[in-house]
């Protein structure tokens, strides 16, 4: 198989992958909230079940295929730490950002406007947000890093990993950054939906939380 098909491939699944991924979280989180008639508790439950969920089904899916990364933070933290080459890493974000916007407009279309689309928004000062932004990141991509790059680590138990993590990270940060942790979940309802209200948040605090993890991660790694 050439280099070029098998890069289709890789590009095709990321596409997919982001599609279904949001589609499932922005989804779960727009209809969690009408289903629960205002109970946010019980909306926030329903929306980290399925986010864990719905992300190690996707992991253990396209795992195999392209690497499952589904988060243009995580490319570019791969990409940073020399596990992903460089080249292909705006082919990644293209083909991440163009799920998101599929997926967002799918949801727009079927379910209207409601909540922005899904968009997140800061629920307080965009200074606390962001700061949270970058601790969940990084907490995700330390995880990412310790079970996609030691050999130890085994498929089904790092999508279970990474599943957990995302799922809690978003039962403590969202209610107040709405836990995005990746720049294509952000963009894909803020553009649909034309609130770009804090927009360059979701997209810095990811890139820079996901590069503190990584880093993290290297300096415990290398005292071994």
């Amino acid at each position: 198989m050439s280099d070029r098909s098998s890069l289709g491939r890789r590009l095709v699944a990321e596409a997919v992958g982001t599609t279904l991924l949001l589609a499932a979280v922005v989804g779960s989180g727009i209809m969690g909230e009408r289903l629960a008639g205002g109970n946010v508790a019980v909306a926030l439950l329903a929306n980290t079940l399925a986010t864990g969920a719905a992300l190690v089904a996707l992991i253990l899916t396209f795992g195999s295929i392209s690497g499952a990364h589904f988060n243009p933070a995580v490319t570019f933290s791969f990409a940073l730490s020399r596990h992903f080459p460089w080249p292909r890493t705006f082919a990644y974000w293209s083909a991440q950002i163009l799920g998101a916007l599929t997926a967002a407009a799918i949801l727009r279309g079927s379910l209207g406007n409601i909540a922005h689309v899904g968009a997140t928004l800061p629920s307080g000062s965009d200074r606390q947000s962001f700061l949270w932004e970058v601790v969940l990141t990084a907490f995700l991509m330390f995880v990412i890093m310790a079970v996609a790059t030691d050999t130890r680590a085994v498929g089904e138990a790092a999508a279970i990993a990474i599943g957990a993590t995302v799922g809690l990270d978003a039962m403590f940060g969202g209610p107040i950054s709405g836990a995005s942790m990746n720049p294509a979940r952000s963009m894909g309802p803020g553009f649909v939906s034309g609130d770009l209200h804090a927009l360059w948040l979701y997209i810095v605090a990811p890139l820079a939380g996901a590069t503190l993890g990584a880093v993290i991660y290297r300096f415990l790694r290398s005292g071994q």
